[in-house]
């Protein structure tokens, strides 16, 4: 399931907290009539508190505003900001709340991250209302105006109004929004797509990676902060390197959230160093965001390579196909793997027992957990 090419967009690349989050807030201060979030994680704290603070603002001079949040990811949010935000006049919805049903219901969450403003301009990308996002983990997200923005609100719509939703009502609010589909003056040529899925047989992010690794001819260039991939995605990789094609993972280092999913992905390091495929260890920080770079063409959003948004998770990327956006993105790319380590085949090929015990031990638990599928 994906969406249709459109053309005529507008995408600005937001890399770092730091520009990334004064353009979202100064876009809910602008809004006049309708705001759109769908996250997976939120959770009390400086963060929270001043989204909170924008959208019962936004609420309170006649904005309509939809707020939709994981059931798991939103755990961590105070009952004393839930009643906030309601009493606030802000529509709350949660996605799949953990219930007494089947254990592979209880895995599917919303890793969706969208926010769209006036049905016109939107945002995505890694980034959730955590304070980590905030000064600790390295993030990067797109703003996007143009024809495909309707593409997001669509997508934002269907699951408001899911089954699987549950909260305050305004369904009504949802089927009235208008969205501006007009092409954005001066990027004619700049065509993007919304590309989504929802669990193992809806991933149509997975195959359009695939495509696009089997067909790219200079450089496949993937960032993603749990590299957990398919034996698919392993293969077409070193395929590529072998044909030539400049091949780099940028993955995080140490500084890793669930260091177990690292050690699960670092078994397969040396076959794919051996096939050409280059490996950097981001430094500075956990680096949390997720986007790729074949040739020309760019997806920047919520899908991890692991199995969790691979089999259960909800996810959407924007892809975009255009060389200007393409430069950035590599340029990005290029200050990244200079803050990195890139892993040396021989020096890997030593790396001591207890380095490799770990990769046996935790790609055992994540071979266990491909299987409750």
């Amino acid at each position: 399931m994906h969406g249709i090419w459109r053309d005529g967009n507008h995408f600005e690349l937001l890399p770092e907290a730091s520009r990334f989050l004064p353009a979202m807030f100064e876009a809910l201060e602008r809004a006049e009539s309708s705001i759109l979030i769908e996250l997976y994680l939120m959770e009390s704290g400086r963060l929270a508190s001043a989204l909170i603070g924008a959208l019962v603002k936004a609420s309170e001079r006649g904005v309509a505003v939809l707020l939709l949040l994981d059931g798991y990811g939103a755990m961590g949010l105070s009952g004393e900001d839930r009643e906030r935000l309601e009493t606030g006049g802000v529509a709350l919805r949660f996605f799949n709340p953990l219930g007494f049903h089947s254990l592979a219901r209880n895995l599917t969450r919303d890793h969706r991250k969208l926010v769209v403003v006036d049905g016109r301009v939107a945002f995505t990308g890694g980034f959730g209302a955590v304070d980590e996002f905030l000064d600790a983990w390295y993030e990067v997200a797109l703003r996007i105006e143009g024809p495909v923005v309707a593409d997001w609100v669509r997508l934002f719509c269907r699951l408001w109004d899911s089954p699987l939703t549950r909260g305050s009502g305004a369904t009504g609010l949802v089927h009235g929004l208008v969205t501006e589909t007009r092409q954005a003056e001066g990027y004619r040529g700049m065509t993007g797509r919304v590309v989504w899925g929802q669990g193992y047989r809806y991933q149509a992010i997975r195959h359009s990676l695939y495509r696009q690794v089997s067909g790219a001819r200079k450089r496949i260039w993937i960032c993603t902060p749990y590299f957990v991939p398919t034996f698919s995605l392993r293969l077409r990789l070193a395929r590529a390197a072998r044909r030539g094609v400049d091949v780099r993972l940028l993955l995080p280092g140490e500084a890793h959230d669930h260091p177990g999913v690292r050690y699960a992905g670092q078994r397969f390091y040396g076959r794919l160093l051996r096939a050409g495929v280059r490996i950097h260890e981001f430094q500075p920080t956990f680096i949390h965001a997720k986007f790729s770079l074949a040739d020309d063409w760019v997806s920047l959003g919520s899908c991890n390579f692991d199995h969790w948004s691979l089999h259960w998770n909800l996810e959407a990327n924007q892809e975009v196909a255009d060389r200007r956006l393409a430069a950035e993105v590599a340029e990005m790319f290029e200050r990244n793997f200079a803050a990195s380590h890139e892993i040396d085949r021989e020096a890997w090929s030593r790396r001591p027992r207890w380095q490799r015990f770990k990769e046996w031990l935790f790609g055992s638990l994540d071979g266990l957990l491909t299987r409750l599928r």
